[in-house]
């Protein structure tokens, strides 16, 4: 389809968006490794494998490094052995006695580490943010009647409140998986030399404490060969399962762009574009821009899971591709979760049009047949019979529920009845009758935990709040804790770098 200029012009805007911050300055792979080299030097000083002298003069080359690669148009290595040359030509060949103990086999995946940690918690934070989002509209929606399909047809009505609840809680989840991947996730490999580690006493403890990680990857061997690997299965899983989540929301307001008139829309604008051609189209610019960002992640997740399969331990294909790897599938999710938020933040619901789409058909007719057992005594199933029947009276007739006439309701009970041992007589009257099928008495009815019931709805969204702020709160302890560890190593790099 032909699309207008500036229909074109938004969807780069917002297709086009940046998934990944990891090139600025202090978060590309060349900032990377000369945090790990800070942190070695400090370590191989205090073991005394690299004399307290040479240690000041290593510390003083990698700032002049730094410093030098901070200027315009300067190189920014982002291998080890591209980096090395820097630091003797101003240091000396014994410069590369900070290297004992290490490997590339053991920096690599710590660069991998420590970036895929920064992209957890960019997604933990933008996830938060979709969260917070979600909660504000259900709020302001707790009361909304509108349809809910099951096997894409209506089922039952329910409120926008309670819908968007049930997403909240399948975020809930993903911040869960999101706080357990963060436990292996924050383990370092560095020490583990080529895998067995060396004759020298490196001190892998105090390398993790001095870059942030809660500990070292215990076994040398899956430290650098094995857990990049498995890592990166659970955190583009991680991110595939949250974008799949978002990628059913998105379907489910696309569903309501196919009707002639939608209950649910996007604020005309930013969000939407209009067509070339045809003057009464407003594309759904950012739902299209969420689904296709989340089809990024799911296609980022089986490719990594393609690309480490079958493979020899230790081979570089899930370590050093740069087409797929993990920390980028993290930072497409947390982009996604972005254009999530901006859809949310975008809805326009017609509460009358949804209300109106409920009383249109029959999805109340469950509560019906609750009621004749409930209040009547009356078998579940032969209600549901009755109320079967009745929906094909109604539809074949073009009746709403409303306007079903009672005489022939209770016509229609006494067949279904027929046989049963039941007297024939309805055992509703009208009103009882027409309250059964409206969409609010079926909502208000309910009883169960976690229904659309106006005090569980209310209830739902206090426990949501609380523990997105438990969330909150857990990614403000993670990143004072990485900045803690940030202050420790400048401290100890400074000192040594002082040291006579």
């Amino acid at each position: 389809m032909v699309r207008s200029t500036m229909a074109a012009a938004l969807v780069v805007a917002l297709v086009a968006a940046p998934a990944a911050r990891g090139d600025e300055a202090g978060r590309d792979v060349f900032a990377r490794i000369d945090t790990i080299n800070r942190a070695s030097l400090v370590m191989t000083v205090e073991t005394g494998i690299v004399p307290r002298a040479l240690g000041a003069r290593i510390a003083q080359a990698l700032d002049q490094v730094a410093a030098d690669a901070e200027k315009p148009g300067a190189p920014r290595p982002d291998d080890y052995l591209g980096i090395e040359p820097l630091i003797t030509a101003v240091a000396g060949p014994d410069a590369t006695r900070m290297h004992a103990g290490r490997s590339r086999q053991d920096i690599i995946p710590t660069v991998l580490k420590l970036e895929q940690r920064d992209r957890l918690l960019d997604l933990a934070e933008a996830l938060d943010a979709a969260r917070t989002s979600l909660l504000t509209v259900a709020e302001r929606e707790a009361g909304t009647i509108v349809p809910a399909y099951t096997n894409g047809v209506q089922a039952q009505p329910t409120t926008l409140g309670h819908y968007l609840l049930g997403y909240a809680g399948a975020l809930a989840r993903d911040a869960d998986r999101l706080h357990a991947a963060w436990a292996r996730v924050n383990l370092s490999p560095l020490g583990a030399a080529a895998l067995g580690t060396s004759s020298f006493p490196v001190d892998r403890p105090r390398l993790a404490a001095l870059l942030g990680f809660d500990g070292p990857v215990e076994n040398s061997y899956d430290a650098g060969q094995l857990a990049p690997m498995d890592a990166g299965m659970e955190l583009t899983g991680l991110a595939a399962n949250l974008a799949t989540t978002a990628g059913s929301f998105a379907q489910d307001l696309y569903a309501q762009y196919h009707q002639t008139r939608p209950w649910i829309l996007l604020r005309e604008g930013a969000l939407t574009g209009p067509s070339s051609i045809m003057p009464q189209k407003r594309n759904p610019v950012a739902l299209y821009a969420l689904r296709m960002k989340a089809s990024d992640v799911v296609g980022g997740a089986q490719a990594f899971a393609i690309m480490a399969h079958n493979v020899d331990s230790g081979m570089p294909d899930y370590k050093r591709n740069q087409a797929v790897p993990p920390a980028r599938t993290l930072a497409e999710a947390a982009e996604t979760c972005r254009r999530w938020r901006r859809v949310l933040d975008g809805m326009v619901v017609d509460r009358a049009r949804a209300a109106d789409e409920v009383a249109a058909d029959y999805s109340t007719t469950t509560e019906l047949a609750d009621r004749l057992q409930r209040e009547a005594d009356v078998p579940f199933r032969l209600g549901h019979h009755f109320a079967s029947e009745l929906v094909s009276y109604g539809r074949g007739h073009g009746l709403r529920p409303a306007d079903l006439p009672f005489a022939e309701v209770r016509r229609i009970y006494a067949e279904a009845a027929a046989g049963s041992g039941l007297p024939p007589e309805l055992p509703l009257d009208e009103a009882a009758f027409r309250a059964a099928l409206s969409a609010r008495g079926m909502i208000d009815a309910a009883k169960g935990l976690g229904g659309p019931q106006p005090a569980e709805v209310q209830r739902m969204l206090a426990a949501a709040r609380a523990r997105l702020d438990g969330d909150r709160a857990w990614l403000a302890a993670r990143r004072a804790a990485l900045a803690e560890a940030g202050s420790q190593l400048d401290a100890a790099f400074a000192a040594l770098r002082t040291r006579p």
